[in-house]
């Protein structure tokens, strides 16, 4: 949801720091927290509400699948995702191989003669 790094988020709790004080920010973090949930909890009877007045025929409904950008994204990128797992699966098959061709037999090393005084 949000992208928060943590340059920017230390950047936010200093000035947090100084514009609240140390004194007063375990409270206001007490109290944020408590909104959230408070928040949390009203979404979650949304839903519940939601699914009961939809009834049984709707009880898989996934409300995150609504999203205009998801009912727009899923149709378009499923086959791409199945094509990059399976591309995925055979490189890491390869890896693989290639591995345990590197440790079973491996190739001797080259030595160049090297001149010190040469260059």
């Amino acid at each position: 949801m949000f992208d928060i790094n943590a340059p920017e988020f230390i950047i936010l709790v200093v000035l947090a720091v100084i514009i609240f004080g140390p004194e007063k920010l375990p409270e206001l973090a007490r109290k944020a927290a408590r909104v959230l949930n408070y928040v949390r909890n009203i979404a979650n009877d949304a839903q519940g509400k939601l699914r009961q007045e939809l009834g049984p025929e709707f009880a898989d409904l996934n409300l995150a699948d609504l999203n205009p950008k998801a009912m727009l994204t899923s149709p378009l990128l499923d086959p791409v995702r199945a094509e990059v797992d399976s591309v995925r699966t055979s490189v890491t098959e390869t890896v693989a191989e290639f591995k345990t061709e590197i440790t079973a037999d491996p190739a001797p090393r080259l030595v160049f003669a090297f001149d010190a005084e040469a260059t």
